[in-house]
């Protein structure tokens, strides 16, 4: 929320799976099922052709009320509990023995055990700070570039970021990029719309607190005015969101490439001294590519004009702020008393072991995933999974055949794209090393900046060489999925591929409506309004004839519309065009699944009636039970300005009415609520 990764540039990340078998049977495959259906989780009292969300997940929502540490709770965060508390097993098992200096097992038990002792970091307070925040209050401007180029190094990115991604004209090589970061609050929305005045009120009175907790605003001169200063570092930032490039428009990867030399960057943001910076980042480069223009143009002109106390202000802001969870108790409460409760409606904060937990996944994540596959991986759901990915793969190529409104030529590259595809799943065939990682004694607070600075010189090393399309972007234990258009590269961590997503003992009808779906959402990533513009090898290129472009376009803004037109909250639409990516995968994820299920049906595959449904309605229950949800009010309206993704509600009745196979499984006619006429329903994949 507010703080910025670079580490996964991923055009599309989400959350699905299934289960299945095209034409011969998925291996491992247990010789007894059931199917999957909990009819405790379901709403009887509301018809299913009236509010389908309501019907398939109401009973799950009334068995699960909102706890008072969650914005949203769903059956997704059911799972990433699980895998938390597994996690928390493991790491437990190592924080309990004494092991030698600089093995991993020390620096996973000794990191967990340091986050833990709230006794040492209550007496710690501020301490940890010291040195960062004297050395930012006396920051010259002529010292400005080298600070941000070490502030980077600690993973901190304010004003703007550097980080390495693949070349969009050559993907086989690591280029840099430079990219606006900065806003502390989050989406630029947030600065400049006037309905968001009490969250910016409530910003200040954070960063104020801050100021003197932190005992900055004494080393830098202005104690008591700590509201003023507050004042205006928000005026800064109100600034920078001024020249932000909008969430919509960045969707448009044409729109964020613009490469140039060195040089050529230099003449546009000449504040910045980027020689120093990138040869303080030991970046010896000519080329780098600014993902937006105007806003380098722009901060610029803010760092010229601005005054050097609200520079260092600010600047130390980010540090605060970006520490403040690894503090002692008070800078925790202030931090989840903003990010917690104003921004997403939580009552209380989460138990430290579980954001101790999340540190150390963070900081160690796949010497933690080693161990998490090798406990609670089985080798037969990595095999069925493989199996179930080219069912869905057949499913998806069968559908690019029929598609009436492309030309031979595009489908032709359609399918050489999807043939192209790299496959991940359960975990990556070569693990990270974490040997030049130091975990020691000293403060919770160094030992993460220590874990920063790893992470920044790994990801830094990157650039100038050619991309290792071994890599992983998310880690074993994830529970989630991920489509790369770089690499055209579809992966499914080991952490998503149990109940509700993915369940060895449920009937494939089931998976196929959850993991099932989910594979083919992550598919369909590859030829979304993002992921269409880059070919078989992931560069940035157009292999589409313009007819073909046209008809795209004009068959993705039947769902832009529909999404637009859906109230989330009283007053708030739903945005449409920022979540086309993801409502595009939702709708081919489901007609693709719902291809390779009736193929596995047609295979006898797939069971009769099970629990009183069909095989096509538990295929959709399965679907819907995935986003089961209780979810605060302040969390919708966050979502909907900063997630990509629609709310689950609305992945579900927003989704389902353009899919023709969802009417005939429940019965579903014109004048019901559900119901969307054929003409008015998006027909992409």
């Amino acid at each position: 929320m507010k703080k910025f990764s670079f580490l996964t540039l991923s055009l599309a990340i989400c959350f699905l799976i299934s289960t299945s078998s095209q034409a011969m049977p998925s291996k491992g495959k247990p010789k007894k099922s059931k199917s999957g259906v909990a009819v405790t989780n379901l709403d009887n009292s509301v018809k299913p052709s009236a509010d389908f969300y309501q019907y398939a997940c109401g009973g799950w929502m009334k068995l699960n009320p909102l706890g008072a540490e969650y914005a949203r709770y769903g059956s997704f965060d059911v799972l990433a509990e699980n895998n938390q508390k597994q996690l928390k097993d493991l790491v437990l098992g190592l924080a309990k023995k004494k092991y030698d200096a600089g093995t991993v097992e020390q620096k996973v038990g000794d990191l967990y055990k340091i986050g833990m002792d709230t006794v040492n970091l209550n007496k710690q307070g501020a301490q940890p700070l010291a040195n960062d925040l004297n050395k930012m209050a006396k920051l010259q401007r002529g010292q400005l570039s080298a600070a941000l180029a070490d502030l980077a190094f600690d993973g901190l990115n304010p004003f703007f970021g550097l980080f390495g991604a693949a070349d969009p004209d050559n993907s086989d090589m690591t280029i840099a990029y430079l990219w606006q970061t900065g806003l502390g609050i989050g989406d630029r929305d947030y600065y400049l719309e006037a309905g968001q005045q009490n969250i910016r009120d409530e910003y200040v009175k954070l960063m104020a607190q801050m100021f003197q907790m932190s005992g900055y605003s004494k080393m830098a001169g202005f104690a008591g005015q700590e509201q003023a200063m507050a004042q205006r570092v928000l005026a800064m930032e109100s600034m920078m969101a001024h020249y932000f490039m909008d969430k919509t428009t960045m969707r448009d990867p044409y729109k964020t490439v613009n490469k140039m030399s060195v040089k050529e960057a230099q003449k546009l943001m000449p504040s910045i001294d980027l020689n120093a910076y990138l040869k303080a980042l030991n970046l010896n480069i000519d080329v780098v590519n600014v993902g937006q223009p105007d806003y380098f143009a722009g901060l610029s002109n803010i760092l010229a004009t601005s005054d050097m106390d609200v520079i260092r202000a600010y600047m130390a802001w980010n540090i605060i702020n970006a520490a403040a969870p690894y503090l002692s108790d008070d800078f925790v409460n202030a931090d989840f008393s903003f990010y917690g409760k104003v921004l997403s409606g939580k009552q209380e904060n989460s138990p430290r072991w579980k954001r101790v937990i999340n540190t150390v996944d963070g900081c160690l994540g796949e010497a933690l995933g080693q161990m998490y596959v090798k406990t609670y991986f089985p080798a037969e759901a990595k095999t069925r999974m493989e199996q179930l990915v080219k069912n869905l793969q057949w499913a998806l190529g069968e559908r690019i055949k029929a598609s009436a409104w492309m030309t031979d030529v595009t489908k032709k590259a359609a399918l050489e794209k999807l043939a192209a595809f790299t496959v991940k799943v359960g975990y990556p065939d070569k693990w990270r090393d974490y040997s030049a990682l130091t975990i020691t004694n000293d403060s919770y607070y160094a030992n993460i900046v220590r874990a920063r600075r790893f992470e920044s010189e790994f990801q830094l090393a990157k650039i100038g060489k050619p991309v290792d399309k071994s890599e992983w972007l998310m880690t074993p234990q994830t529970v989630n999925a991920y489509y790369e258009p770089n690499t055209n590269e579809i992966c499914f961590p080991a952490g998503i591929l149990q109940p509700p997503f993915f369940d060895m003992n449920a009937d494939d009808a089931t998976n196929y409506g959850a993991i099932g779906v989910v594979i083919g959402h992550e598919m369909t990533h590859g030829f979304d309004d993002q992921g269409r513009n880059y070919d078989l090898h992931g560069n940035l290129a157009d292999w589409w004839t313009p007819e073909d472009a046209s008809a795209f376009n004009e068959r993705a803004q039947v769902l832009v519309d529909h999404f637009n037109a859906i109230e989330v909250a009283p007053g708030v639409n739903a945005n449409g065009t920022f979540t086309l990516g993801e409502n595009i995968a939702d709708n081919g994820g489901l007609n693709v699944s719902f291809t390779a299920f009736q193929k596995a049906q047609k295979d006898g595959a797939i069971k009769g009636d099970m629990d009183g449904f069909t095989p096509e309605q538990r295929f959709f229950l399965a679907y819907a039970g995935v986003w089961a949800a209780n979810i605060r009010p302040e969390e919708i309206l966050r979502r909907t300005k900063e997630d990509p993704h629609s709310l689950g509600k609305w992945r579900v009745n927003g989704t389902l009415p353009h899919i023709d196979a969802f009417y005939k499984a429940f019965n579903v006619k014109e004048g019901d609520p559900m119901y969307l006429a054929p003409e008015k329903r998006a027909r992409i994949w």
